[in-house]
């Protein structure tokens, strides 16, 4: 029996079967653990997410802000960007069965002191807090109000935590911090203008990983492909799981048990 944790999809539908075979997965031994992002920029966004969603309880996913986006056009009023690739998703006969499944997950996975989210963890949030936090927002993905949740869920404010913020702005920032976070400052503050490597940080601001946390678990994480799976400087156990798949660079499984990494190369021409 093995756990893998697999880095951003983003519709690498063959470089995802290939990791598969790579590594021996069999569902009915082994489990997956997806970080977000299964979908979108790459060509096989549908054949990824009726891929996880055929797994079952072989395979944990968390939502990323690829995913939010689709949930968001779909079912939220937005629009579809230039580059997006959903349109197989959207003009699919078991659409709807795909997004309920989507709109069902959760924003962290946690298991034997290991937490997975997409983009990261405030330093400032406990474990038991952000599982508190993200059990928010999948309450207001199950009401039936989820439709006018996702019409105002995209924004850049707030963008510091405080415990007395309620409504939109309290949900927001919660996602935001699941799903966009890469730098922030001493206080939490995020910044969502920088999206490159390190060097491209903002004065004040460091990747979030490079602030001490009081506990000692280890974390997993996607969405930061310009990282190229390293973590410099690193003050937490920390893995980025993003390896670029979608832009040219390499699919990435992490083996829970020992360690070690397992990749396939992008399939991705011209990216």
């Amino acid at each position: 029996m093995s756990t893998y944790a697999i880095g951003d999809l983003h519709g690498c539908h063959a470089e995802f079967v290939a990791l598969l075979e790579k590594l021996s997965f069999n569902p009915a031994r082994d489990t997956l653990w997806l970080v977000g992002d299964l979908i979108n920029r790459g060509p096989g966004s549908l054949a990824c997410l009726r891929e996880v969603r055929a797994l079952g309880s072989a395979a944990k996913s968390v939502l990323g802000n690829h995913d939010f986006h689709l949930l968001v056009v779909a079912r939220g009023g937005g629009k579809l960007k230039k580059n997006d690739t959903l349109s197989d998703i959207l003009g699919a006969p078991d659409r709807e069965e795909l997004l309920d499944w989507l709109q069902s997950q959760p924003l962290s996975v946690f298991e034997h002191r290991i937490l997975m989210t997409h983009a990261g963890l405030l330093p400032q949030w406990s474990v038991p807090q952000a599982e508190a936090l993200g059990r928010e927002v999948q309450a207001a993905l199950a009401s039936e109000t989820s439709g006018q949740f996702l019409t105002q869920l995209f924004g850049n404010q707030p963008d510091i935590w405080r415990d007395d913020l309620e409504g939109m702005d309290r949900l927001r920032l919660i996602v935001n911090v699941f799903t966009r976070m890469r730098f922030i400052d001493a206080q939490g503050r995020l910044e969502f203008a920088a999206k490159e490597g390190l060097d491209s940080a903002p004065e004040g601001f460091l990747p979030w990983f490079q602030y001490p946390r009081a506990d000692d678990i280890q974390l997993l994480f996607g969405h930061w492909a310009a990282l190229e799976g390293e973590t410099p400087q690193a003050q937490v156990p920390v893995e980025a799981l993003d390896t670029g798949c979608v832009w040219g660079g390499r699919l990435t499984a992490l083996n829970l048990t020992n360690g070690e990494r397992t990749s396939v190369p992008s399939q991705q021409r011209g990216r």
